[in-house]
C-alpha cells in the first residue's frame, strides 16, 4: 500500500535534481554555447583579477603553444601542468580535474593576481594586453581595454574538429556596464550585457587560429555593484528601524493618551 506514494516521491526528488542541474547548467553558460577555448575573467575596482580558462588540451596546444599529450587515452597530470603554467611567469595557479567532451579532454585552470595589467607577463595570457584606467573625461567612470592578439601555433594532431567550435572571453565585472563594443557572432549586432555586468566576446576557433584580433573595450562604474547592494541593503534596513521605532512610538502614545483619558 505505500509502494505508489514511495514511488511519486522518488519521481518528485528525480525532477527537483533535473531542474536544479538545468539551472545550474543555464548559471554557468546562460548563453547556451559550448566553447572549445574560454577565458573567464573576474576583475575588482582595484584591479585585481582571476582568470579562469577552461579548455580542450587541444586547444591549449593549438592556440597557446602548450607541450602537451593531446591523446584521448592519456588522463591530464594536473600537477605537471601547473607546474607548467607557472614556469611561464604565472602567479597563483589552480588546476582543476579534467573532464571530457565530444572525444576530447578538457582541462581548467585558475590564475590569480594582484593587478590585471601584469597578466600580460604570464604565457597562458600572454596573446593579450590589459588596461585599467579612470575614465579620461573625469567621470567616476572605470574603462576596460583588453586587446588579444595571435595564437601560438602548436600541433594538436588530429582532434576532429569540425569546424563549428567557438572561443569566448567572457568578463565579469565590478561595477555596471555603461557602455561596450560587444557584438554578436551570428547576427553582428549588440550583444546583450548579462546582470548589468557580465560581458561575453565570441569568435570562431577558426578565426581565433587565423589570428583574428579580439577587442574589448567596457567603461563602467568606479564602484563595485557589491559596495552599491550593501549600501542598499544598509539603508533599507535603516528606514526599516525607523519605521519600527516611529510604530513602537506611535503605540505607546495612544496607549498613554486611552490610560490618561480612562483615568479622568
Amino acid at each position: 500500500m505505500y509502494i505508489i506514494p514511495r514511488m511519486h516521491a522518488r519521481v518528485r526528488l528525480a525532477i527537483a535534481g533535473l531542474v536544479l542541474v538545468s539551472i545550474a547548467a543555464a548559471c554557468r553558460n546562460p548563453l547556451g554555447r559550448e566553447y572549445e577555448y574560454e577565458e573567464q575573467l573576474y576583475l575588482q575596482v582595484n584591479g585585481s583579477a582571476t582568470v579562469v580558462v577552461d579548455a580542450s588540451i587541444a586547444s591549449l596546444v593549438a592556440l597557446r603553444g602548450m607541450a602537451l599529450d593531446t591523446s584521448f587515452a592519456t588522463r591530464p597530470d594536473r600537477a605537471a601542468i601547473r607546474k607548467l603554467i607557472e614556469a611561464g611567469g604565472c602567479p597563483a595557479v589552480t588546476v582543476g580535474q579534467p573532464w571530457t567532451r565530444h572525444g576530447r579532454r578538457f582541462i581548467q585552470i585558475r590564475i590569480a593576481t594582484k593587478d590585471v595589467r601584469t597578466l600580460s607577463s604570464c604565457a597562458l595570457l600572454a596573446w593579450s594586453t590589459y588596461r585599467l584606467d579612470p575614465d579620461s573625461g573625469g567621470r567616476e567612470m572605470l574603462r576596460y581595454h583588453q586587446t588579444v592578439g595571435a595564437a601560438s601555433g602548436g600541433n594538436p594532431g588530429n582532434p576532429k574538429w569540425t569546424g563549428k567550435e567557438l572561443v569566448g572571453f567572457k568578463l565579469h565585472l565590478p561595477s555596471k556596464i555603461t557602455d561596450h563594443n560587444v557584438k554578436r557572432l551570428d547576427t553582428g549586432e549588440n550583444g546583450a550585457v548579462e546582470r548589468g555586468n557580465i560581458l561575453t566576446y565570441e569568435q570562431r576557433l577558426t578565426d581565433r587560429l587565423a589570428g583574428a584580433p579580439i577587442e574589448m573595450v567596457v567603461e563602467m562604474g568606479s564602484q563595485s555593484i557589491l559596495y552599491h547592494t550593501l549600501f542598499l541593503f544598509a539603508g533599507a534596513f535603516a528606514a526599516a528601524v525607523v519605521a519600527l521605532a516611529i510604530v513602537v512610538w506611535l503605540t505607546v502614545r495612544h496607549g498613554r493618551r486611552q490610560a490618561e483619558a480612562s483615568g479622568t
